[in-house]
């Protein structure tokens, strides 16, 4: 295996640090004790993380945003396992059509998604409705659970599978106690992934949300529009805290590796 070179390991971390920085910025000005966004110097303070406790509309945002990206990955995990499985291993009419349907969100900007959602929910009348938040969210998420669940497939050795049939096992059993363990990393790993796209999600979010079902990435882009001080830094810490202990909570029970690269 060629290593990198001392250029490519610098290029590499300079790479690192670029994307870094502006994280590790808005995470040391979120513990800062003055009114102003500002980095501490003088002492770090919890002051603005309570703030954001003791403000209710932050609170409710949050709880709406958490509920959302459960429902919407765990409704995007029960159609992108069957279809994945439909699009690996039988060939149909229509099936480059299916994925490529099933794909197609991740290449149409959320911005015109929005839009689209805003006139459709207009027509039939469902604007405001928690349910059809939840299936806009659902349409731009699959993509990514579908992609992993492939992935999982892809790479799955049928020999078990086949050992179970011959034995007497019936297809939904054989899918319960053996495929569904084998590609389980993945179906993990694309639930993950679409919660957090989905907590994250703002550009859609703000043309299907109604005020009963502000999500919090829309909440604080409404303070921002009226006031920056630095409570909006430490939602944004709170919010890549939970991001990081997600991930490292995947990597350890399953590996990062094993989940977005293939590796065995």
């Amino acid at each position: 295996m060629q290593k990198n070179g001392p250029v490519a390991l610098l290029f590499h971390a300079l790479v690192v640090a670029f994307v870094l920085a502006p994280l590790v910025v808005i995470c040391l000005v979120a513990f800062t004790p003055e009114n102003t966004l500002t980095m501490p110097t003088t002492a770090f303070s919890l002051r603005w993380f309570r703030a954001v406790f003791e403000h209710p509309d932050f609170v409710t945002a949050f709880g709406n945003s958490l509920w959302l990206a459960t429902i919407a990955a765990s409704i995007s995990v029960a159609i992108a396992v069957p279809a994945g499985i439909a699009i690996d291993r039988y060939r149909f009419p229509g099936r480059d059509a299916l994925n490529g349907l099933f794909l197609s969100p991740l290449i149409i900007p959320h911005l015109v998604l929005g839009v689209a959602f805003l006139r459709l929910f207009a027509l039939i009348g469902a604007t405001g409705s928690f349910a059809w938040l939840v299936l806009s969210h659902v349409i731009i998420v699959t993509p990514y659970v579908l992609r992993l669940v492939l992935a999982a497939l892809s790479g799955l050795d049928r020999s078990a599978e086949q050992a179970a049939m011959t034995l007497g096992a019936s297809r939904f059993t054989v899918f319960r106690r053996v495929t569904a363990p084998m590609i389980l990393p993945g179906i993990s790993g694309g639930w993950l992934i679409a919660f957090i796209n989905s907590f994250d999600e703002l550009t859609m979010s703000i043309f299907v949300t109604s005020p009963a079902t502000v999500t919090l990435p829309v909440r604080m882009y409404m303070y921002a529009t009226e006031s920056i001080d630095p409570m909006m830094a430490a939602v944004s810490a709170l919010m890549i805290a939970l991001t990081a202990l997600a991930m490292l909570a995947l990597d350890r029970v399953f590996g990062l590796d094993k989940i977005l690269v293939g590796e065995k």
